[in-house]
This record gives C-alpha cells, sequence and structure tokens, in this order.
C-alpha cells in the first residue's frame, strides 16, 4: 500500500503549526494565571435577606444589591443565589448542665443535619471546659447519630475554645468553600483561654458563619445575659445569628431553619476598590432596595498580605 508522505514545505508548515499551538497554549495558560492572580482578592460574602416575618426573601436580581466597604460604593462581579453543599461544624455543649438537654440537642443536631444539603460535610466537637473532635467530617447520618449518642456531659463551660477548634478544623480538612459553625450551648463561657476579639478575627480571616443556640432559661438573669451578649456579638459579626428558646423543645424547630437559610442565601463577590494594602480591618455593608427586608452578612474582614 502506498504511503504520502509529506512534502519539506509541508514538514515545514506543520512545524510551524506545532510551534504556534504550542505558544498560544502557553500564553493561554499563562492568561489563566493571571486572570486567577487578578481575581485572587475577590471578597466573597454570603447574604440573608429577610421580610417582617423572618421569611427568607428569595429571587431577587443583582440589581437590587448594593455592597459597601468602608463606605464606599464596590462593583458586584458574583452574583447568585444556590444551594451549595458546606462544610458544617457541630458545637455542642457537653458541660455538666446540659445533661437532662442530652436526647433533645441530638435530635435538634440530627434534624439540622436531616434538613441540609445532603452532600454537606458535617464534623462533631463536645465541649466542657476543654474541647474535642467527637466525629470527623462525614455525610453519613447514622454515623453522626452514633457519635452523638456517646456524648456525655460533665464539667464546665469553654464554648471559645471549641469554636477556636472549630475553625481551625474548617482551615485544614475542610472540602468545600462555604464553612459554618453552629454552636449550642446552656450557659456563659467560664473556662475558655480564647479571647472573644481572637476568636472574631480569626473567624473574619477565614469567612465562617457562626450560627448560636443558647439554652439559658435556667441560667442566672445576669449570667444568662452575659452569655447573651457574647454569643450575639460572635455570631452578628460573622453573619449568623442567635437563638434563645424558652424551652428546650423548641431546638428541634429551630436547627431545621438555620438550614434552610443557610440552602438560601445569596453569594456576592467584589474586588475591593481599595488597592492601597495593608491588613487592617474593613467594614461592609450589604444595602437592598427593596422595602421592608433586613439583610444579614459579616461585618467586614482583614484583607490577607500578599
Amino acid at each position: 500500500m502506498a504511503v504520502n508522505l509529506p512534502s519539506p514545505l509541508g514538514m515545514q508548515l506543520c512545524r510551524v503549526l506545532a510551534a504556534f499551538s504550542i505558544a498560544t497554549l502557553m500564553l493561554a495558560q499563562e492568561n489563566a494565571v493571571t486572570t486567577f492572580r487578578t481575581e485572587s482578592n475577590l471578597v466573597s460574602l454570603n447574604v440573608s435577606v429577610f421580610d417582617q416575618e423572618g421569611r427568607i426573601v428569595k429571587g431577587l436580581p443583582q440589581s437590587a444589591f448594593t455592597v459597601f466597604e468602608d463606605n464606599q460604593k464596590q462593583e458586584i462581579k458574583v452574583f447568585r443565589q444556590e444551594d451549595v453543599p458546606i462544610s458544617l461544624g457541630l458545637v455542642i455543649d457537653t458541660s455538666a448542665s446540659m445533661s437532662n438537654k442530652r436526647d433533645r440537642v441530638n435530635s435538634a443536631a440530627l434534624a439540622m443535619v436531616k434538613a441540609s444539603n445532603p452532600e454537606d460535610e458535617v464534623f462533631v466537637i463536645s465541649f466542657s471546659e476543654e474541647a474535642f473532635i467527637t466525629q470527623d467530617f462525614t455525610s453519613d447520618v447514622k454515623q453522626l447519630e452514633s457519635s452523638l449518642r456517646k456524648l456525655g456531659s460533665k464539667g464546665e463551660t469553654a464554648m471559645r475554645d471549641a469554636l477556636s477548634l472549630g475553625l481551625d478544623h474548617l482551615r485544614a480538612p475542610a472540602r468545600k468553600d462555604k464553612k459554618v459553625l453552629v454552636v449550642i450551648t446552656d450557659g456563659e463561657d467560664n473556662s475558655s483561654i480564647q479571647k472573644q476579639e481572637n476568636l472574631i478575627r480569626a473567624a473574619h480571616l477565614s469567612n465562617v458563619i457562626i450560627y448560636g443556640i443558647g439554652l439559658l432559661a435556667a441560667e442566672a438573669p445576669a449570667s444568662a445575659q452575659r452569655a447573651k451578649a457574647s454569643l450575639d456579638v460572635l455570631t452578628l459579626a460573622t453573619g449568623g445569628r442567635s437563638w434563645y428558646p424558652e424551652n428546650v423543645a423548641d431546638i428541634e424547630k429551630i436547627t431545621p431553619e438555620i438550614a434552610h437559610e443557610i440552602r438560601n442565601q445569596y453569594v456576592i463577590g467584589y474586588t475591593p476598590s481599595n488597592t492601597s494594602g495593608g491588613n487592617a480591618f474593613r467594614a461592609i455593608r450589604v444595602e437592598v432596595n427593596v422595602p421592608n427586608v433586613s439583610v444579614r452578612t459579616r461585618s467586614g474582614y482583614y484583607p490577607r498580605s500578599r
């Protein structure tokens, strides 16, 4: 069978085309890297919008939102509302005072997992005066149920240390971009080494949302007030919120509500107009041009060092 070999001119043309293709590919790759580097300072916000009844407001267009950083309007570059899987840490108080609430708390934790995106990865931290990861990341509800059933109740309360451990765990092995901690406690933090301001800074650096449930009805009024104030500052700064049910049975209604909020948040991204550098805190505010709604997102962020 005859084989037609390319002429010398044809071979030279092939070599030129091949060289051009390689150069084009390398340039495209270089441009892709450049684009990635340019967008690496993109600030991402998880934004919740509620009506006057506290119900999630869905389906708003990008044009309804305005983002401000240090009171300067920013150009929105990323906008979507979608249910994305998250890395979730359940941070559960196992101090002695929680013994009679254990079953309800476990049921509430499982109710949240069942109401969440089935692709979520979940871990469990238990804490009294010390904090431990009692269940590493899993999407297996039965495995989570087994781990929760093994939790005991003893000792005091080191909530901030437990949340600090949760933030560390979300930085290292977590595989999802969106990260959330939910803490359930029944009293004032009386054992933590971690300071509140350092914890909030760490949460801002990691873009982690913190939600809290405070079972404070049995606390002395002064202690309950301090516990509530601390939890409110922490959760609101990160774009979350806190609940304080009078009856422990109500907790099983709250956790699915948290899951519903997480699954219906808007994601907004912008590249800061302030390019002066530095690592000072930058305040964020999001406004929506719809009447009678409230907006919640993190209060700000610390720029990452380049």
